[in-house]
């Protein structure tokens, strides 16, 4: 399978388990616990699939991206955190530097 398309699936887990972290109550609620576990070790395995054939520093960094623009996506939508232009335009910074990694390391 291509590791490009495992690392997206890692990062879109990435995302799952992150904002599981929040529906879990800090563990304390046993469904959102569970699936956020499940979400956790989903996602690195599938990023230990995809460092087999990509640098680990640049599928690092996209899987942490992929993650860090999803959950704070979702903490807008699902949370209301705060929204600013500053802040769109630092994660349209993570956004770039994703796509930039994926160009360069080809």
């Amino acid at each position: 399978m291509n590791p490009w398309l495992l690392l997206v699936v890692a990062g879109v887990f990435e995302i799952g388990w992150a904002i599981g972290l929040e529906y879990s109550e800090g563990f304390t609620e046993l469904l959102p616990s569970i699936a956020t576990v499940v979400a956790l070790v989903v996602s690195m395995l599938l990023l230990a699939r995809a460092v087999q054939s990509l640098p680990i520093g640049t599928a690092y960094a996209v899987w942490t991206g992929i993650g860090a623009v999803g959950a704070a996506t979702l903490g807008v939508v699902l949370f209301d955190e705060p929204v600013s232009i500053a802040r769109v335009g630092f994660i349209s910074c993570i956004v770039l530097g994703v796509v930039g990694l994926n160009f360069t390391t080809h």
